[in-house]
């Protein structure tokens, strides 16, 4: 249970920190910032408080709100796994100092820029409720929108999802597709997609999941993408 209150936790504080940068680059209106409308909906699927999500908003506006940038750090985890750690922060020598004691300190390093990024492929991530959806007509209309991948999945508590894939430069292109078709997202995200996963035996591979849990556990972390398969 407590795990899962960390987790929700969680998952509350990298949103709003989106909203933050998202307010600061775009406004403060969802109806003019796809950016925000697209992070609304990602807050109220992981069932973020609609109080919260409002506040957070006007936290971004005013004067003393905190400017946070968005940087990713490369590195590998024990046993060749190549690691993207995204994060926002306020102070990136405190966030560097950060990643690289957790990377090191578990078996693993930190790497320079452009070291695996190239292991990975930049997409736009969509994941709908499948739902009353014609999926082979969606994907017929969607290929025209830059869709590249379309498939099923389930979700954290086990509810099937269709979850669609672009490449990141058309990540507007299907947004506004799905709009158009009035489709609500459960989520809408960029992921890095690994091209050449790593297979390790059980207990290497519990010791990469072990680091990656550590480091998205940091205040300053958004996300970890790896290139365990």
């Amino acid at each position: 249970m407590f795990a899962r209150w960390n987790r929700m936790a969680k998952q509350f504080a990298r949103i709003a920190k989106d909203i933050t940068m998202a307010v600061k680059a775009g406004g403060a209106d969802p109806a003019g910032n796809p950016t925000l409308r697209r992070l609304i909906q990602n807050a109220r699927a992981v069932n973020m408080p609609k109080d919260k999500i409002e506040a957070a908003i006007k936290r971004a506006s005013g004067r003393d709100a905190a400017s946070y940038q968005q940087v990713i750090y490369e590195g590998y985890a024990p046993h060749g796994v190549a690691l993207l750690v995204e994060t926002a922060t306020d102070n990136p020598t405190r966030t560097v100092a950060a990643v690289r004691n957790l990377i090191t300190k578990n078996g693993g390093n930190l790497a320079t820029s452009g070291s695996v990024s190239f292991l990975f492929k930049k997409m736009g991530v969509f994941r709908l409720d499948p739902a009353g959806i014609d999926q082979d007509e969606l994907e017929l209309y969607l290929i025209d929108h830059g869709l590249e991948e379309m498939g099923e999945s389930t979700g954290e508590k086990g509810e099937p999802q269709l979850v669609i894939r672009c490449a990141f430069a058309d990540f507007g292109h299907l947004q506004e597709a799905l709009e158009a078709r009035r489709i609500v997202p459960l989520s809408a995200e960029h992921e890095y997609v690994c091209t050449v996963p790593t297979e390790l035996p059980e207990g290497q591979a519990t010791e990469v999941l072990t680091l990656i849990d550590k480091l998205e556990q940091d205040d300053d972390v958004q996300r970890v993408f790896h290139t365990l398969a």
